[in-house]
């Protein structure tokens, strides 16, 4: 391993060196893209547990996630720390150590075991904090989720009830958040966000865009059809905007101690959404628009009895589309080399639970302005062509 930029080059010298922890997540790499491509830091390590060769990388992630700035390393083992946290010295002989520290790792999938979050969100979280506490890093950013707030189409500030988390996934950043909080003299900075969407995009959009697909090939043609109503808010951000906030984010932190005008012992916690307030209504429009099916709501009966059997209503759709999805692969001859792409369902994230932020304090305080402002046909569309230059797409 080594570390991309020369800190001893003079132009680099005032540049932080920087360190991204679940640099190969679908968050990380966009960051560590925006970071390489501005040529922002004097130093850019990313950690994963995955290698580069094997994470799918897109053509234009290859060099900011090049072996040159990758660490292969299981970041919630302390023994792992020194190896993710030391430098080369400086020049003359001074210790280096890193500027800023954006935690974007975690397990990201869903309806696991408490103890699998425990250890691989929760736990890692803890340790990465710890040991940047020690080292006196200037900024370490938490990447967390607006899925921490309890369920309510009202857009949820800051301060706002976290009781009942959305999702197990949820709960136990909200528990790394709090650890975090307690670290003595870690610079903590805390992002919830939304939906990630954008190009590459699995989970949320891409399973979205991938039952749409198996619905658009389906002969007769079918209604695709949400539960809960069109109202539901799925709030969402690009992410080369969640890109940019985190870095804008560490740039602040590092600068200063506490939110203007609020109480000393306030944690710094920011939401960060796009302007859109997205909702099952405008992505049931959208994929009209691009797929040419129609789209609409179950009626209240068939939301009352999924409300009651969830899981086998989940089931029932899994089952019903992705032996379709897969004939489809199949049938482009891109079988098993799909990305991130499928219909599958998670329980967890079908709940019938309004995902809506205020991001109006991460606007003023930081001066944050999202460049997507909303999700359209056409950013959806780009989203697509990303699929397809991937050969992802059937």
């Amino acid at each position: 391993m080594g570390d991309s930029t020369d800190p001893a080059d003079p132009a680099n010298a005032a540049k932080p060196a920087v360190l991204i922890i679940g640099g190969l997540g679908y968050i990380g790499r966009f960051l560590a893209h925006h970071i390489h491509s501005q040529n922002l830091a004097s130093t850019l390590r990313l950690v994963d547990k995955q290698l580069p060769q094997l994470a799918s990388l897109a053509p234009e992630h290859q060099a900011a996630c090049s072996t040159a700035n990758f660490l292969q390393a299981d970041a919630s083992r302390e023994a792992s720390q020194a190896r993710i946290f030391d430098l080369p010295a400086h020049p003359d002989g001074r210790k280096r150590e890193f500027d800023y520290v954006f935690n974007c790792g975690g397990e990201t999938r869903f309806s696991q075991e408490d103890e699998v979050y425990k250890v691989r969100s929760y736990g890692l979280s803890l340790t990465v904090g710890k040991e940047a506490a020690r080292r006196g890093v200037r900024a370490f950013v938490e990447v967390s989720t607006g899925h921490v707030y309890n369920p309510s189409r009202t857009p949820q500030k800051e301060g706002d009830k976290t009781s009942k988390p959305h999702t197990k996934q949820a709960k136990w950043k909200l528990a790394a958040e709090e650890g975090l909080a307690k670290i003595p003299g870690l610079k903590l900075c805390v992002l919830r966000l939304p939906l990630v969407y954008g190009p590459y995009a699995g989970r949320w959009l891409g399973t979205l865009l991938a039952l749409a697909r198996v619905y658009q090939s389906r002969e007769p043609k079918e209604t695709m059809k949400w539960l809960w109503g069109s109202e539901l808010r799925t709030n969402t951000l690009h992410v080369e905007d969640a890109a940019m906030g985190l870095w804008l984010a560490a740039e602040w932190r590092a600068r200063n101690e506490r939110i203007p005008n609020a109480p000393a012992n306030e944690r710094i916690v920011f939401n960060v959404v796009d302007k859109g307030a997205t909702s099952q209504g405008t992505m049931a429009a959208i994929i009209r628009q691009i797929f040419g099916i129609e789209t609409g709501f179950q009626n209240t009966l068939v939301n009352t009895f999924a409300r009651l059997n969830l899981e086998h209503v989940v089931d029932e759709v899994n089952d019903d589309t992705l032996d379709d999805w897969a004939d489809l692969q199949e049938e482009a001859g891109i079988k098993g080399n799909g990305g991130p792409l499928s219909p599958f369902m998670e329980r967890e994230l079908l709940r019938d639970a309004d995902l809506s932020l205020d991001g109006g304090r991460f606007e003023s305080v930081v001066g944050f302005r999202p460049r997507h402002e909303r999700i359209t046909k056409e950013e959806v569309q780009a989203v697509i062509e990303s699929y397809k230059r991937m050969k992802w797409w059937p």
